[in-house]
């Protein structure tokens, strides 16, 4: 990895964000890397870009996206008001995993959360994913709560 740059995902961006999410046995299942891209990304990409409060990150090498992410910052009263960052949808392209690109990319983003006054750092993480649960926790996560989901 020569420079690497942080910067905020691009319409330009989306199939290779798609492609990245698509790649792994989940997003296989969840994902249509599909070329147009369905409308629904592109819909989904303008809620993101127009709202203050979603970052939806790239991080490249001479102009190739290697991995991305999503954060989304949280205002809310418990904790005396404090906001939180919630980190999603994290990936990295399958031919960079394990060279520390992932670990660099948290570093990036625990300190867009601190820039923005957050005082809590979060995510989810499917039970399945045993290697992230171990990465998570290398990087300072605790697994404190329990959480659930509904799809509707």
């Amino acid at each position: 990895m020569n420079q690497l740059n942080f910067r905020s995902a691009t319409a330009s961006d989306l199939s290779a964000i798609v492609a990245m999410l698509a790649d792994d046995e989940l997003g296989r299942q969840r994902e249509d890397s599909s070329v147009p891209l369905n409308p629904k990304y592109l819909d989904s990409f303008a809620a993101i870009d127009s709202d203050p409060n979603q970052l939806l990150a790239v991080v490249e090498d001479d102009g190739v996206l290697l991995g991305c992410l999503q954060i989304t910052f949280i205002p809310g009263l418990s904790r005396l008001g404090m906001w939180r960052g919630q980190i999603e949808s994290v990936r990295i392209a399958a031919g960079h995993r394990g060279e520390g690109l992932g670990r660099k990319m948290f570093e990036w983003a625990i300190s867009e959360c601190r820039s923005r006054g957050c005082g809590l750092v979060q995510l989810t993480s499917d039970k399945s994913r045993a290697d992230a649960y171990q990465f998570y926790e290398s990087l300072g996560f605790k697994a404190s709560h329990e959480g659930m989901k509904r799809t509707l």
